[in-house]
């Protein structure tokens, strides 16, 4: 759960969600579009630097690495052996080329960074205080009003998928590569929209007993103070430096 890191007192948790959202979106631009290694390792040295400010144990940051890596993992079985390129070596009949390896490389540098600034965005924000702020900045409240229920409820969903597969296994259901288990796990899959679906109802209709207009209301006043203004030149102006590295001939 995010509330399980984002009771740490820092610095960053006490600056305006406003500016934490621009500035990580403006970092995440600005990396997924780089190429040189040197602006790549120094946006993940600033995101490491981001974390470690937040107060976030480490042990919490690698797991939630985890995921990403093991997606990327998948990456590095296949891109430095499939990319077009100078050889390196060769494993068994396959040939490892310079290309694939430095993209793979790039690719996992990137998706790290990025993640780190979101760790550290989730960890020093609300999770509700974040819906309000993205609201704030013009957001549509049809997607804030999507993205509140859809962590308000993932949750929900994924006791129900438990429930599901439960009542599979004490049917004495075993999954394998055959027809039988493609069905049984499209009837599940269909079984949840419906129990999904079914569950959406409700919430809305309690909703509207409750007087629900579609208007957001939040808790939190924001403010830019002088802090808030700090923080964002100082990132500013480091995410301007990566990016004039990476459009300037420096190698």
């Amino acid at each position: 759960m995010i509330e399980e890191i984002n009771s740490y007192d820092s610095f960053i948790q006490r600056l305006d969600p406003r500016v934490k959202i621009v500035t990580a979106l403006l970092f995440s631009v600005v990396v997924a579009v780089s190429g040189k290694f040197l602006v790549l390792i120094s946006a993940l040295i600033l995101s490491l630097f981001i974390v470690i400010a937040t107060k976030i144990p480490i042990r919490e940051v690698f797991r939630r690495l985890i995921p990403v890596n093991m997606l990327l993992l998948f990456l590095w079985l296949f891109l430095p052996f499939t990319f077009a390129g100078e050889h390196l070596f060769s494993v068994g009949t396959l040939s490892v080329t310079r290309e694939g390896v430095l993209y793979a490389a790039g690719i996992s540098v990137k998706s790290n960074s990025m993640m780190l600034m979101l760790i550290a965005l989730a960890a020093s924000t609300p999770i509700f205080t974040l819906g309000h702020a993205m609201h704030e900045l013009g957001m549509h409240k049809k997607l804030v009003h999507l993205f509140f229920f859809t962590y308000r409820y993932i949750h929900v969903i994924q006791r129900e998928y438990i429930r599901l597969a439960n009542s599979m296994k004490i049917r004495s259901f075993r999954p394998s590569t055959n027809l039988h288990t493609y069905k049984t796990y499209a009837h599940m899959t269909g079984m949840l929209l419906v129990r999904s679906f079914d569950r959406a109802q409700r919430v809305h209709n309690a909703m509207m007993c409750r007087g629900f207009s579609g208007k957001l209301y939040s808790l939190s006043e924001f403010s830019i103070k002088g802090a808030d203004i700090l923080a964002f030149a100082f990132m500013a102006t480091v995410i301007l430096i990566l990016g004039i590295l990476e459009w300037t001939q420096i190698t």
